[in-house]
Formats: structure tokens, C-alpha cells, sequence
């Protein structure tokens, strides 16, 4: 072995990649002066050659992907080695800051990163061939992603080892299953999610388990609140604020439907112009809601806006049994007491969700006075979470519902038959070859491609509430326990809502 066999190793992966790099040139178009040149060739050796250069540049865009994560676990674990090596070449004479920096400059030389970047890279690189296994092995047969794998670093990084390990083994299950352990995510396997899109799962699972009460994280967060300014080029800057996550998402939420409401034949600007525009006026006191530019042409003053706010509750964090973290929609975990604030201020778009106490499912989105697509949508609000389409993380409120099987071919108005995706992927059903799958009450569809390969959609990742001490079944008699739940759950419904117009909340856990 030694420093030859490594020369070799990588000639012949140059070798290999010279290979491929050569079947995508010369199965090109361009690469033959006349037709007859090209179909003698026969690009990927099938009988239609416009077929073939399709597919197997497919092929190979998958053979990278699993090729490029490999390669990310061995510069992972060279990174590592390299790092204890070098800590035992010098000795203990040398101070551990020190040689740490030295290590990082040289990683990052060799990589041509800068030196936060090394320092992050060799970071993720300990994390994983120190407390994250199953991640590395992942990452070695090329299921996984290097950015995937810094998502997992990031969010067990302020977990300790059985809460890490719990993490890892939610997305990457084992082979042989624990039967103490909690379900395995459920839908798109992690590899084939996008990365941005794995972090949100990751950062829900993390929420909901962490160590520490998520109440007293939330307080720190507060207290940390800010607004920051950050100047950019061509005249620009970025002017933002950290908020607690119902403030910022009603916020985003209003400022999205006063955008909307702008919208016109006679105006030219774009959804997000119109929304830079809004927060512009209201942050200067402006009520025109026009910003720097001249609004729709109309003079019209601006009206007030409703923002809408979708909260799941547990039921028994909203009588303040348990502190488990409710989800707001399009934001992820929060306090129970911030969704508890929301019911207690009457918030006039709240609805009320009973989820299962076997598996977190959604039962029942209940309103006094509802038509019938307002609840299917609700519902799906609930089921999807965002666009349905792979990837994609259009929230909720930019979504539209749509017949799976069209109406006009014997499909009905259910919500097994209804996905919402969002206006461009929306387009894209109706005027391409992509298809979604069929659906459930419970799951979305997921997504055929024009050369039929199959997407599994993003899935909820739903959980059982935590039933408080006393309420396990079996702790008591089934009728005793109906009945001090349902006295409890109407107690504090009376006292949190008071004269509101919602619909009473139905406690008592469904009978199995």
C-alpha cells in the first residue's frame, strides 16, 4: 500500500471519470456532422439514440451523486485521521488551540477552503467518525449526502449522546429495529430529500426530544431578540429581525396576503417586490402600502389584513398538563405556551386540531360555521404541511387544491383524491408529462417523472402527544379516566376561550 497505491487509485478513478465524461460529449447532438453519423454511434447502445442520451445521462448523474458522497465519507475520515496524526507528531508541548488552528490551515489549504470553512468541515468530520455511525456509514455507501450529513452534525450538536444517537437512528434506522425505540420517519427516505428540506425534519425531531425544557430554550431565544442591518451591493441592504416564531410567521403570513391583495391587471410587480414594498410602508409609517413604487395606480389605500396562523396543539398541552411543543404551521415546533397565548388572545384564524394520542395524526379541524372546501383545505393544510411536489418548500398558503384524478374522468371531491400543490408545480402537472401518485387521508401523493421514475413525497412526521401522569390507560377505569379528562378539557377550554367563536373542544381520547 502507502503513498503508490494511492497514486494509482486515483489515476484509475481519472481514468473512470474520462470514461463517462466521454459518453456524455459524444452522445451529444453536436459531437456528428449528419444524422447518419449519430445513429451509427447508438449513444448508451439502445435503438433510439434521442432515448438513450436521455436515460443515460440520468444514469450517470446518479452514479455521481452516490460517487460524490463516498468520496465526501473518505475526506471525512482523511480529514480526522490526518487531524490525529499530527496531534501525535507534535506532542504535548504544543498548545491544543494551537495545533487545532495549524490542522485546520492545512485541511484548509489543501481543500483551497478559507478558514472557517476548514475549521466547519473538520468540525463535521470529528462529529461524524466520533458520535454519528450510522450517518458515516450512510455517507460511505452513498446514500446520503455530505450536505446531509452536516445537517445531522448541526442538530445533534447540543444533544447528548443518547439524544444524538435517538436522532440518528429516527432517519437512519437499523437493520434489525428496537423495539423500545421510537417509529422511523416515515415517507421519502432521507437521502432522497433534498437537504434544506431533511434539516426541517431533523430540527422538528430535535424540538420535540431535546433534553432541555423547549419553554426555557424559548426564553433564551427572547431574551436575544433583535433586529440586524446588513448593508449589500448596488445601493441595497438586508434589514431583519429575530422573533419569537408565532411573530415572525404571522407576520411573513400578512405580509404575503397584503402582497396578494395588491395584485392586478394594472400591477407590474412581482410577489415579492410587492411584499418588500409592504413591510417598506408599514416599518415607515406609510398606509399606502406602495412602498417606493407607484402601487397599482389605483390610490387606493390599503385595508386591514387578517393574518392567518395554523397551530396543532396537543390536547393536553393545551390544558397545560404537558409542555410538549405545538407545530406552527410553517415554521415547525414552538412552545406550548406561545400556542396556549394564541387560543387565551382569541387569534380570529386559529383552528382548533385534535390530533390522535396513538400517532399524532390529525382527527378533526373543527369550526363553528365552515363550507365544505374550506375544511378539505384545512385538512390538507394539515396532511401536506407545504407543496406536495418533491423538494419543494412552498408553505401552505401559496398551495391549491387539486383533483388527483380529474373530475371529469369519475374523480371525486375527497381528500384521498386531493393534492395542493403549489402554482408552479401546479403548472407543471397540467402542462407536462409530470403525474402525481395516489394519496391517503394521511399521506400526500408523491410524483411519476416523464421518464417514469418514481418521487415519494415528504410525509409529516407525526408523533404521539405525551399523556401526563394518571391518564396511561390502564391507570385508571376507562370511565373515571373520560371523565376527569373531559371535566379538565372544559375547564380550561371555558377559561382560554372564553366568548371566542370557536367550536368546543372534543377531549375525550378516541376508544380503541
Amino acid at each position: 500500500m502507502g503513498k503508490a497505491a494511492v497514486v494509482r487509485a486515483f489515476e484509475e478513478i481519472r481514468a473512470a471519470l474520462a470514461v463517462l465524461q466521454a459518453e456524455v460529449d459524444g452522445a451529444g447532438l453536436e459531437a456528428f456532422s449528419d444524422a447518419d453519423s449519430f445513429l451509427d454511434a447508438e449513444p448508451f447502445s439502445v435503438p433510439d439514440p434521442l432515448r438513450g442520451l436521455a436515460d443515460g445521462c440520468l444514469e450517470i448523474l446518479a452514479g455521481a451523486r452516490e460517487v460524490e458522497a463516498r468520496v465526501a465519507g473518505l475526506k471525512a475520515k482523511a480529514a480526522v485521521g490526518y487531524a490525529e496524526a499530527a496531534h501525535a507528531v507534535v506532542g504535548p508541548d504544543v498548545p491544543v488551540v494551537a495545533q487545532e488552528m495549524a490542522v485546520a490551515a492545512e485541511i484548509g489549504c489543501v481543500l483551497a477552503l478559507g478558514p472557517r470553512a476548514a475549521a466547519s468541515f473538520l468540525a463535521t468530520s470529528h462529529a461524524l467518525t466520533s458520535s454519528l455511525p450510522r450517518t458515516l456509514e450512510a455517507l460511505q455507501s452513498g446514500t446520503l449526502s455530505w450536505q446531509h450529513a452536516i445537517v445531522l452534525a448541526d442538530e445533534t450538536a447540543s444533544l447528548d449522546a443518547a439524544g444524538a444517537a435517538a436522532l440518528e437512528a429516527h432517519f437512519l434506522p437499523p437493520d434489525t429495529p428496537d423495539p423500545d425505540a421510537l417509529p422511523p420517519a416515515r415517507g421519502c427516505p432521507v437521502g432522497e430529500l433534498p437537504a434544506h428540506r431533511f434539516r426541517v425534519k431533523a430540527r422538528t425531531w430535535r424540538e420535540r426530544h431535546h433534553a432541555e425544557s423547549m419553554e426555557k430554550r424559548h426564553a433564551r431565544g427572547v431574551a436575544e431578540r433583535r433586529v440586524e442591518f446588513r448593508p449589500d451591493r448596488d445601493g441595497m441592504a438586508w434589514l431583519g429581525a429575530y422573533l419569537p416564531a408565532d411573530q415572525a410567521q404571522a407576520g411573513w403570513n400578512r405580509l404575503t396576503v397584503a402582497a396578494r391583495g395588491l395584485q392586478g391587471p394594472a400591477e407590474d410587480r412581482t410577489l415579492s417586490q410587492l411584499r418588500a414594498d409592504s413591510f417598506a410602508a408599514a416599518i415607515l409609517g406609510s398606509t399606502s402600502g406602495s412602498g417606493t413604487s407607484a402601487a397599482s395606480g389605483t390610490g387606493h389605500h390599503s385595508s386591514p389584513v387578517r393574518a392567518e396562523v395554523l397551530v396543532t396543539v396537543p390536547v393536553f398541552a393545551l390544558m397545560g398538563l404537558t409542555d410538549e411543543p405545538a407545530m406552527l404551521d410553517g415554521y415547525g415546533p414552538v412552545p406550548a405556551s406561545m400556542a396556549r397565548r394564541l387560543v387565551a388572545d382569541g387569534a380570529g384564524s386559529f383552528y382548533r386540531v385534535l390530533v390522535d394520542p396513538r400517532d399524532g395524526a390529525p382527527l378533526e379541524i373543527g369550526r363553528k360555521s365552515y363550507r365544505v372546501p374550506r375544511a378539505m383545505r384545512a385538512w390538507l393544510r394539515m396532511r401536506d404541511g407545504k407543496c406536495p411536489f418533491p423538494g419543494c418548500s412552498n408553505t401552505s398558503l401559496d398551495t391549491e387544491a387539486d383533483h388527483l384524478l380529474a373530475w371529469h374522468h369519475g374523480g371525486t371531491t375527497g381528500i384521498s383524491n386531493l393534492g395542493q400543490p403549489c402554482p408552479k408545480h401546479h403548472r407543471l402537472r397540467h402542462t407536462t408529462a409530470w403525474k402525481p401518485t395516489p394519496a391517503s387521508t394521511n399521506e400526500p401523493p408523491g410524483w411519476t417523472s416523464p421518464t417514469g421514475r418514481h418521487y415519494t413525497s415528504e410525509h409529516q412526521d407525526w408523533e404521539p402527544p405525551k399523556w401526563p401522569p394518571g391518564f396511561l390507560p390502564g391507570e385508571r377505569s376507562r370511565a373515571r379516566e373520560r371523565s376527569l379528562l373531559g371535566e379538565r378539557c372544559r375547564t380550561r377550554e371555558r377559561s382560554l376561550l372564553g366568548k371566542h367563536a370557536f367550536s368546543p373542544m372534543p377531549c375525550e381520547p378516541p376508544r380503541r
